[in-house]
């Protein structure tokens, strides 16, 4: 990824503009700021930033991705923050060799010593089944009949 790409989190940006800061070290300025940071380093498996960016008391000890799924959508729902506490409502797309699934979660964020941290959340998780004339959840913007479900 290059900082001209367009940014996997889907905010319009480039990645240089967007969550690429971030991942190279700089303190997101929001909580969704952050879970977008965090949804397109899933995107682009920087396992290390997503330990760094989540909070050490609920840190999972081993942090290992899913290399057959591929996170293809965000939508961000709900966010704020009051003082040093924040919360981000969202649903996150995915495909494996199974389908599509959504990731629908309300996060929980907190701010220490200046950076916000994810803390937890509560998710759930469906399966996608798109109508063949629904616009395909790949992102490509074609009909699911004439990509992924052809």
């Amino acid at each position: 990824m290059t900082d001209n790409d367009t940014c996997p989190c889907q905010a319009g940006r480039s990645y240089g503009e967007c969550c690429g800061p971030y991942h190279g070290g700089a303190a997101a300025p929001t909580p969704e700021a952050l879970m977008r940071s965090r949804y397109s380093a899933f995107v682009l498996s920087h396992v290390d930033y997503l330990s760094l960016t989540w909070h050490p008391e609920t840190r999972p000890a081993d942090l290992t991705l899913d290399s057959g799924e591929r996170w293809v959508g965000l939508e961000v729902l709900d966010a704020g923050s009051e003082g040093d506490v924040g919360w981000v409502h969202f649903k996150a797309t995915s495909r494996d060799g199974r389908g599509f699934a959504v990731l629908e979660e309300n996060s929980r964020f907190v701010r220490e010593a200046g950076r916000w941290y994810y803390r937890d959340g509560d998710a759930r998780v469906s399966a996608l089944t798109p109508g063949r004339n629904d616009t395909c959840p790949c992102g490509s913007g074609r009909k699911f009949k004439k990509c992924c479900g052809a």
